[in-house]
């Protein structure tokens, strides 16, 4: 799950053309922590960091019962990413 999030954080901040030094520095973290996160090896991580990350990227975490298929608007909102 972490290495999902963690992609999907590494994809919103390529498309922003933004620098992992450069967001690490606008959020008050360091360089390591943001390439730990992406790459799904962060030991810990606090949520409050974590929706700070998304917050800064325009992007959302959402909670749905695990196994359960996406819905149409869920799909729907995947093809409409670039």
């Amino acid at each position: 799950m972490l290495f999902a999030i963690g992609e999907e954080i590494r994809n919103g901040r390529k498309r922003r053309k933004i620098s992992q030094g450069a967001m690490a520095k606008d959020l008050g973290m360091s360089r390591a922590t943001i390439s730990q996160i992406e790459s799904g090896t962060v030991q810990d991580v606090g949520v409050r960091k974590l929706i700070r990350i998304l917050d800064y990227l325009g992007l959302e975490l959402r909670v749905r019962p695990a196994g359960r298929p996406p819905t149409l608007d869920e799909l729907r909102e995947e093809n409409d990413t670039p």
